[in-house]
């Protein structure tokens, strides 16, 4: 029997180290960008406002776009999707580049810019678990999702640093073209892979409106993935409170602007950390035991109502991204599991619309509720809320029967058609007696 370490599906699965690659560059290229642009704007303008205005191009073409994203990566090939958004986003973001290195940027083409790479972005989030199921056979699933997420923390953590060093040695502007670059790339690798078919046959297509309807449908006839969901929505909406007023109350009442930077820094390690240890976790109900790791949400909000030391804060908010990071790699297996490949990309697409929706609805209510009542109260709102919610979803026997029964064996480079001993669209658990491979299966962020 191979050692453990050799059943990676990195180490043996060719076609999943060249998707890994693509957005291990991707996502390096990404995480400079926030500051960059931060920086780049401010600099241009020198407004705050002319920063949230770009800021606004880039989301509302994404959340109004995202459920036609999923439509089309379930209609035609994720691949074919993924590489076309990829060269749109080279091309903006090589455009904003190179604006900024010429000296003279523009305000409107920047912002137009980042709203082709908003809109390219919401037909390519619902690619990614079409993509994974595509090139992962099923009992891989979990390590793969784990390892992508290792990257993703990793670049959080690191992106920051990056940017900087480009924008005060180089510029902001090569941060862009960085950025573009490793769009071109991850283009050129998603060019050689070879998927198994996911989307549904050209005869089983309907009109837009009814794959909308269809996705909906595959969403709400899950129990414990709509309740999840609704609970997801809430933890996000609690940490968009926490963004907003944490570094208010880090600077004001715990010691400064070292003390955010502490708080934030240990949130980036934690979320490093959560998602090293679910890629070796293997726990017997996966989306309860995610669902109630993302209640330690709870601890930061409360510390920072009470104005604890900025250490104890720190502490919290590491625990609470760790359990974040811990739960992304269970859900998305969890998804990938339970979903027939053909809807998969529609019902991710909802996924993603609820999360990010949920987060602009925080930022916008946590500092009226402070101007009206004080910064301890929407804090204490919020933790209330995603304690609650989450802690909710334990009482949904969908969530509390979910397991994975993953097939004895498939083949190392060949991914499963479909999972097996999934929970169905009705929420009963099946646990049939030897593996069957029937020509579907899909997953979800």
């Amino acid at each position: 029997m191979p050692h453990p370490s050799l059943r990676h599906p990195l180490l043996r699965n060719a076609r999943f180290r060249r998707f890994f690659l693509g957005r291990l560059l991707s996502l390096v290229g990404d995480a400079v960008i926030p500051s960059a642009l931060a920086l780049a704007v401010l600099r241009a303008t020198g407004s705050a406002s002319a920063l949230a205005l770009v800021l606004g191009c880039a989301m509302v073409p994404r959340l109004v776009l995202l459920p036609l994203g999923g439509v089309i990566a379930d209609r035609f090939d994720p691949r074919i999707v993924a590489l076309t958004t990829d060269l749109v986003r080279c091309a903006g973001q090589l455009f904003v580049g190179i604006e900024l290195l010429s000296g003279r940027p523009e305000l409107w083409q920047i912002a137009v810019a980042e709203a082709i790479g908003g809109a390219a972005s919401a037909f390519a989030m619902p690619t990614l678990a079409s993509l994974i199921v595509g090139t992962v056979g099923e009992k891989d699933r979990q390590a793969a999702n784990s390892a992508l997420a290792v990257v993703r923390s990793g670049t959080l953590a690191g992106g920051p640093a990056l940017a900087g060093l480009l924008v005060l040695t180089a510029g902001p502007g090569w941060a862009f073209v960085l950025d573009a670059a490793s769009f071109a790339v991850s283009a050129a690798l998603l060019a050689t892979l070879r998927l198994s078919r996911t989307t549904a046959p050209a005869d089983e297509r309907r009109s837009l409106r009814s794959d909308l309807v269809e996705g909906w449908h595959e969403v709400r006839s899950r129990g414990w993935y709509w309740t999840s969901l609704v609970a997801h929505a809430t933890w996000n909406g609690g940490a968009a409170v926490f963004a907003t007023l944490g570094p208010a109350v880090a600077v004001k009442e715990l010691g400064g602007d070292g003390a955010w930077i502490l708080i934030a820094q240990a949130g980036a390690v934690g979320l490093l950390l959560g998602s090293i240890l679910s890629g070796r976790a293997r726990p017997r109900r996966p989306v309860l035991t995610g669902n109630l790791a993302l209640t330690t949400y709870v601890l930061p909000l409360g510390l920072l109502a009470l104005h604890a030391p900025a250490p104890a804060v720190a502490a919290a908010f590491g625990v609470a991204l760790a359990g974040l990071g811990f739960f992304n790699p269970l859900w998305e297996t969890a998804v990938q599991a339970a979903v027939p490949a053909a809807v998969l990309a529609r019902v991710t697409s909802y996924d993603w619309l609820l999360s990010l929706a949920a987060m602009p609805l925080g930022y916008v209510l946590a500092p009226l509720a402070a101007d009206a009542w004080g910064e301890a109260t929407p804090l204490w709102i919020a933790a209330a809320a995603v304690g609650l919610a989450c802690v909710a979803t334990a009482g949904v026997p969908g969530v509390r029967h979910f397991t994975l029964n993953t097939p004895a064996d498939t083949s190392d480079d060949t991914p499963a058609d479909t999972p097996t001993g999934k929970v169905g669209s009705r929420d009963r658990p099946r646990r049939p007696s030897a593996p069957r491979r029937t020509p579907a299966g899909r997953p979800r962020p």
